[in-house]
């Protein structure tokens, strides 16, 4: 919602000032602790809140504080956003930090738009790529994401949530405007 507001012009609005600070405070970027938090909101859904960081929170959280003006962003959020830059490196962007021949959750390796509460790879690459990261740890996406270019230079739509809306956005297995627009928006900045 906050990356909504901000995208719509928001940012002044002190409700959306309060969605930031509430991010700041909260977010988390846990890769494996011996003893969860305490107290609200860390009380509530384990596989969130948990031991381990849900990287979907942590996706949907950077790319909130992504669309902050660089020029806008506080001391606070410019820490939380290299705080979750880092955790996705750590991660190298989609694996698992800690065995990184496997995908954290093998539904990130296919494209969709929209990832809605979820995420997927190449979200979270395009987001780190427009926030200006060139880390060596980013390779293994990149390359993931131009492994599944087809040969006219288009993505296919592999996840979707076609059947949860109004509308279905395109055709599963089908080449995708919208993944392919995501693709090359993101690969731009990282490859130039």
């Amino acid at each position: 919602m906050v990356w909504s507001l901000i995208r719509l012009g928001l940012l002044g609005d002190p409700r959306v000032k309060r969605g930031v600070e509430w991010l700041t405070m909260y977010a988390r970027f846990d890769d494996g602790i011996d003893r969860a938090p305490e107290g609200w909101p860390y009380e509530r859904w384990e596989s969130c809140w948990g031991k381990h960081t849900c990287h979907s929170a942590v996706a949907k959280t950077l790319k909130a504080l992504a669309e902050i003006p660089e020029k806008k962003r506080s001391a606070e959020v410019r820490r939380t956003i290299e705080a979750g830059a880092e955790y996705f490196l750590k991660h190298h962007v989609f694996k698992r930090s800690r065995d990184l021949q496997k995908a954290v959750k093998p539904k990130w390796l296919k494209f969709g738009f929209p990832t809605m509460w979820d995420g997927d790879a190449l979200e979270v690459f395009g987001i780190l790529a427009r926030l200006g990261c060139r880390d060596p740890r980013m390779r293994d996406a990149a390359e993931l994401i131009l492994s599944k270019q087809d040969a006219s230079g288009r993505w296919i739509f592999e996840n979707t949530y076609n059947g949860r809306f109004q509308v279905d956005i395109e055709k599963k297995g089908k080449p995708s405007k919208w993944v392919t627009l995501l693709a090359l928006k993101a690969l731009k900045p990282y490859l130039s």
